[in-house]
């Protein structure tokens, strides 16, 4: 029940979904006796769209979240295995081309293939699953092969839990895979803005990690600046929500062992 929720309600609460829904109730109100209501709401739905997406609150909420962990310091000594969480792949179009394709989160790849051959001797985990709301997609762990080819890491180095669905599965499924032992360290790989919920769900299920964060969207400091892009300004306003749901969301049902984990 959780995962549906969290697929249907967190979807027509995003910014631009309930903006646009908002601005369609309000033009359909014109056309009767509340023609009066539905213009407000049409004209609210339009400046509240503008502002979201030409303010800077998508990238001041994401900035909250991707200070929360310093990016890894090498001089703590090589790690013992090291779990990169799924996403970077686009399971859906790469099953469409028959090749792997990557979008936003591709960094979490170049990280894999650097970390690899940083540490020959630690074992890697790539954990992703079907995400798909009726479980009728592909696990993007299913495609990595072809990508551990094109960088020249062996497929054998690298073992796929392609279970999973969220974070939550990640964890757990990726303790069961490694069974990680008293004392030694595993990095964590995923997104800057997505590492506290990780941590938390890595820390619930008992898993000991260190945060290792990637792509980045965010500067050192925040920026109170207007922008130009605005449809950057609303994807990153829909992202930054979307994830402070999931956030306070796995908190409340106890997924992650803290609201906000720090180091």
């Amino acid at each position: 029940m959780f995962f549906v929720l969290s697929k249907t309600i967190a979807f027509l609460l995003l910014p631009s979904n309930f903006l646009i829904l908002l601005g369609v109730a309000g033009v359909a109100l014109l056309a009767t006796r509340w023609r009066r209501a539905g213009l407000r709401l049409a004209v609210a739905s339009l400046v509240l769209m503008v502002a979201a997406a030409f303010l800077p609150i998508g990238n001041l909420f994401l900035h909250a979240l991707e200070i929360r962990f310093p990016r890894w310091d090498p001089s703590r000594g090589a790690p013992d295995g090291i779990v990169v969480l799924g996403g970077a792949i686009s399971p859906a179009l790469s099953f469409a081309h028959g090749e792997p394709v990557m979008g936003r989160d591709a960094g979490r790849l170049i990280a894999l293939a650097k970390l690899a051959r940083a540490y020959p001797n630690a074992r890697i985990v790539y954990s992703g699953g079907d995400a798909s709301l009726f479980a009728n997609g592909q696990a993007d762990a299913k495609f990595l092969g072809a990508v551990l080819d094109s960088v020249g890491v062996p497929r054998s180095r690298v073992m796929l839990e392609s279970r999973s669905r969220n974070t939550a599965e990640n964890a757990v499924f990726s303790k069961e895979l490694v069974k990680p032992k008293p004392g030694e360290r595993w990095l964590l790989v995923t997104a800057a803005w997505h590492m506290p919920r990780a941590v938390g769900c890595f820390r619930r299920a008992g898993f000991a990690v260190e945060a290792y964060p990637v792509n980045w969207l965010t500067g050192v400091e925040p920026s109170f600046w207007p922008g130009n892009d605005f449809g950057g300004g609303l994807a990153r306003l829909d992202l930054a929500v979307h994830e402070w749901m999931g956030v306070v969301a796995y908190w409340i049902t106890g997924r992650t062992s803290t609201l906000l984990p720090s180091p």
